[in-house]
């Protein structure tokens, strides 16, 4: 239940499904437990991705046009998917994700896109520049799930946050079917549990053989988040495919600042022009600065 200021406080995955039912999206929710980080584009965060084992799509970034449709013949025959490259979710229904039957679609797609920026339910009404955008093999899915992990800094705790109910409308499963999704806080002493994987793979549903395989998926998901101290992970959507394995279709990598002098590679993956230009300039003279809209405000420290 919820106390007087609205928190709900319990020690247990419970507690995490109760603030989760109090914010109005799960993007919301996912914002107010994460600390500040940097954040990673889809291309690169699929490459970290492939570096522990963990499935991806096929796919190449590129800055221009005639590069996209570069990218697209090496990849081979199509479908393809080109996806625009910004620090924002909501891509899907903004129009920032588009297929394209062949080559020459993916240079027209990619023409369109570049150089715009994409306004999204997640973004500014000035919305993001699209500077590069991701050229992917299209992929035959039966299935979307969701997946994330994440810093729970009420409960000083990792905690991984599934659902079977993945791809553009979580939001609104997070809405009105909470129940839908499936929380596990991992102990910092212990570590990610065997049962714990059982009981998330029982609740996505998945039968032995993809039981095995998710086990794997979420064993090598952790070490990366704690390896390159991330504070958030998420796969949106986490597909099961025709040929029956598990696919990170999308994914969201957040990297925790204060941890960035342990990976300068990490750091040097930062791309400005998808931040404020306020707080980038406070950040190159080491000054911490958040910038507010409106004219009026009160920071407390």
């Amino acid at each position: 239940m919820k106390n007087e200021s609205g928190t709900i406080r319990r020690q247990n995955p419970s507690a995490t499904v109760g603030r989760l039912e109090a914010h109005d999206t799960i993007e919301a929710f996912i914002r107010a437990l994460r600390p500040s980080g940097m954040n990673l584009h889809e291309y690169q965060s699929k490459a970290l991705l492939a570096d522990y084992s963990i499935a991806v799509p096929k796919g190449l970034p590129a800055a221009s046009a005639e590069a996209a449709r570069e990218r697209a013949l090496e990849l081979g025959g199509g479908p393809f998917m080109v996806k625009a490259q910004v620090h924002a979710g909501g891509r899907g229904k903004a129009g920032g994700i588009r297929r394209a039957e062949d080559s020459d679609e993916v240079r027209a797609i990619a023409g369109e896109m570049l150089g715009g920026r994409l306004v999204s339910a997640q973004t500014t009404a000035d919305g993001q520049p699209i500077n590069t955008v991701l050229v992917e093999r299209a992929s035959a899915v039966e299935r979307e799930l969701y997946l994330s992990m994440l810093v729970d800094r009420d409960q000083a705790q990792v905690t991984v946050i599934a659902s079977a109910a993945g791809g553009m409308d979580i939001e609104e499963v997070a809405a009105t079917e909470p129940e839908r999704i499936v929380t596990e806080l991992l102990d910092p002493a212990a570590g990610l549990q065997a049962y714990q994987v059982r009981r998330i793979a029982f609740a996505l549903g998945f039968g032995a053989r993809e039981r095995r395989e998710f086990t794997a998926l979420l064993s090598a998901a952790y070490r990366l988040f704690m390896e390159k101290d991330l504070s958030l992970l998420e796969l949106n959507p986490l597909a099961t495919t025709a040929e029956g394995g598990l696919l990170a279709l999308d994914a969201k990598i957040n990297v925790d600042d204060n941890a960035l002098f342990r990976h300068p590679d990490l750091a040097d993956l930062r791309d400005a022009s998808q931040e404020n230009e306020k707080e980038t300039r406070a950040r190159d003279f080491d000054l911490s600065y958040i910038a507010l809209d409106g004219n009026i405000a009160c920071m407390v420290n």
